[in-house]
């Protein structure tokens, strides 16, 4: 009653309606209710047919906008003052509707679309504010009364003003205001924007402020149905590229708050139409963890890049047939994403218990022929080697099989050459690579093209052939040095049985000793070696003063066949 009392005109007058709403009652009079609202007229006129001076009780459970709007459109009735403002000028119109308050004079209703002219929907914060009163229980009436309809239009037109002619700094402070809305609202409003022909820029900063305010305001208990929510009503990638940095850090919050699969594989998506505007730096905070110390996503950032070299091989045969502009610009856009992935696959390579298969995965997703060269990729490969220690040759093989060392620079197939960490198989591919390169440099020495000819041309191929020429020494060296350790033994097991061993040597059918091995292993290795044997005669070389050597051939005899 203490409630009531403020716009009950006498209080001598008994009260012979009561209205419930929501758990609140209102004492009222039918004299009053009755020529104003035809809801309550009919539900008066069907509940008082035995007695039409008994009190009527009515229950109005479902009136949109609750005990609030039902106490302000009762004032109307009263003729007490009350006040419309943006947050509750939608639940009246949709309460005036719902109580068909339609008097000549247009009643409750008039005077609400009198002020939502006038004042309500003429700013942007007064627009988001209607357009926020209209969410929850009040949406399904305010969608058929057009009331939300128009709030987005008219938040969206504000939007458009403010951008060609801004009234705040910095310009973009509108963004932020769409935080207030409900994921469904801010589709409405997008939806509004795209009708007025906004420009992406201004799609692209509505999506993206919108999405980071909203989550960054979320609570951990909805966090994950907030996400979704946010994701399901982002606009497309043909109505508005979203920035690839944004959509990592979307890609990374949805993962690690485990929603659902079809939020994610929109995601990667979205991220592979524009990865090549990524980084690796926003790659890396993919695969990472929140305090960027672990590696925990290497899945979805292969999907992603898969993703974009399917695409890109899709767009490739299309480009094929068009101008060769457009197709040198998708080679270079998947060359440059090939390079942020060896730059990742090197940075989580570092990690111990990183496992082959997932970093085979990322280094593995861009094809090998997407690379000019393999260096980086090398680089990460030997990283991972150099962390992972503990690896056999097959593991180490699997590891080696995402490079191409054919495809190595000379400066890379050397060091692999004298790499211990690399499997047998990946030196032996650079060393056969090398010698390849050599002969096909003395073949093709009478027909040197261009490149050959040059200055920069022969110090290239004098300085592989060098290098070529010290690994051949270094080897000569090496077993040049076992031999003489086997030398050095078998003279100390000779000392003492000299005798025993010249009559071992003349027994005929015995196999050669390892004296003789040697001798045969160094006259191979003897540079003075003439005719595939040791020169016989050597008694007529002299040296004189101011002449040359002159070597005496030994007599060749003719031996004749009886």
């Amino acid at each position: 009653m203490e409630r009531t009392s403020q716009w009950v005109s006498s209080q001598d007058v008994p009260t012979d309606l009561i209205v419930r709403v929501a758990g609140a009652a209102f004492p009222l009079h039918k004299a009053v209710m009755v020529p104003k609202c035809g809801y309550i007229r009919k539900a008066v006129a069907m509940a008082t047919r035995p007695d039409p001076a008994a009190t009527v009780e009515i229950e109005l459970d479902g009136l949109p906008g609750g005990a609030d709007a039902f106490e302000k459109a009762t004032r109307y009735c009263y003729g007490a003052n009350f006040e419309i403002s943006a947050r509750n000028a939608a639940p009246l119109l949709c309460a005036a509707a719902f109580l068909d308050m339609q008097p000549a004079d247009g009643g409750l209703a008039r005077r609400v679309e009198e002020f939502l002219a006038q004042a309500g929907l003429r700013t942007l914060l007064n627009a988001i504010a209607v357009l926020r009163s209209c969410e929850g229980p009040l949406l399904v009436a305010a969608e058929e009364l057009g009331v939300a309809r128009r709030a987005a239009d008219a938040v969206a037109l504000r939007i458009c003003n403010e951008v060609l002619f801004p009234t705040r700094s910095p310009p973009e402070w509108w963004a932020s205001e769409l935080a207030a809305l409900s994921p469904a609202s801010f589709h409405r409003v997008f939806a509004a924007l795209r009708c007025r022909r906004a420009g992406p820029e201004v799609l692209v900063a509505a999506a993206t402020a919108y999405a980071e305010l909203l989550l960054a305001d979320g609570k951990a208990s909805d966090h994950r149905a907030l996400l979704e929510s946010v994701v399901a009503v982002l606009p497309s990638a043909n109505d508005a590229p979203l920035p690839a940095a944004f959509l990592c850090r979307l890609l990374h919050d949805a993962v690690t708050s485990e929603a659902s699969a079809k939020t994610c594989r929109d995601l990667e998506l979205r991220l592979a139409a524009v990865l090549d505007q990524a980084t690796a730096g926003d790659l890396l905070a993919l695969a990472l963890d929140g305090a960027g110390e672990r590696v925990i996503n290497t899945e979805s950032l292969r999907r992603v890049v898969a993703a974009f070299v399917e695409r890109e091989s899709g767009a490739g045969r299309n480009r094929r047939a068009s101008l060769s502009g457009a197709a040198a610009l998708g080679a270079g856009a998947l060359q440059k994403v090939a390079k942020m992935v060896d730059e990742v696959a090197a940075e989580i390579a570092t990690d111990e218990s990183l496992p082959i298969s997932k970093f085979v995965g990322v280094a593995g997703a861009v094809p090998k022929d997407a690379r000019a060269t393999h260096d980086c990729l090398y680089r990460a490969v030997d990283i991972y080697l150099k962390a992972h220690p503990k690896l056999d040759e097959i593991e180490r093989e699997k590891v080696c099989s995402v490079m191409d060392t054919l495809k190595l620079s000379y400066t890379a197939r050397i060091h692999a050459s004298q790499n211990k960490r690399l499997p047998l198989q990946a030196v032996l591919s650079a060393l056969y690579y090398d010698q390849l390169k050599l002969r096909s440099a003395g073949v093709g020495h009478d027909d040197e093209d261009s490149d050959a000819r040059s200055e920069a041309g022969s110090a290239r191929m004098q300085a592989k052939a060098d290098a070529a020429l010290a690994r051949e020494n270094e080897a000569l060296r090496s077993e040049l040095a076992r031999m003489r350790a086997h030398m050095s033994s078998g003279v100390q097991q000779s000392k003492g049985s000299g005798s025993r061993t010249a009559a071992t040597a003349t027994v005929p059918g015995k196999k050669a000793s390892f004296f003789g091995s040697m001798s045969r292993t160094l006259s191979r290795l003897n540079p003075f070696r003439a005719g595939g044997g040791w020169s016989k005669d050597t008694s007529s070389i002299r040296d004189s003063r101011g002449g040359a050597m002159n070597v005496v051939k030994p007599k060749r005899r003719r031996s004749s066949i009886s």
